[in-house]
């Protein structure tokens, strides 16, 4: 059984596709603005936001707490919230690391994207349930 469903929209999915792409070898990230209905989060906007990590940025993100305040003002201005972070991992699964784990907040869905230099090569969603992440269901 899966946490809940991620309802993100192809137009989005491409805008994170082109942000991965655009990004690779390094990690980059951001956030996802949207709805959350307990078990469900539907995804309006995506944001880009800047990788402050610059000493392992092939491995490591660290999203810019400036790029997270601003999206987080837009998001309430339009009445939206965060429901969640977006980031890569290049030239590796789309499995949260323990790294992913440390900087989790059990209300957030954290999408991860699995990009190598031919693109995208898998999306998925996840949830902390408790000390372990679940994988939530992606629809468009």
């Amino acid at each position: 059984m899966t946490m809940g469903t991620l309802f993100l929209a192809e137009s989005l999915g491409s805008s994170l596709d082109a942000y991965a792409r655009g990004a690779y070898p390094n990690e980059t990230c951001g956030l996802l603005l949207g709805l959350n209905s307990g078990r469900e989060r539907l995804v309006a906007q995506v944001r880009e936001a800047r990788n402050l990590n610059v000493e392992r940025a092939q491995d490591r993100f660290e999203l810019d707490p400036q790029d997270f305040l601003a999206a987080d003002r837009e998001a309430r201005a339009a009445g939206l919230d965060v429901v969640g972070i977006w980031h890569t991992h290049p030239d590796h699964p789309a499995q949260p690391s323990a790294t992913d784990r440390a900087g989790a907040w059990p209300e957030w869905s954290y999408v991860i994207l699995s990009v190598s230099r031919d693109g995208v090569k898998e999306v998925r969603s996840w949830r902390l349930n408790g000390d372990d992440f679940e994988e939530e269901t992606i629809r468009s």
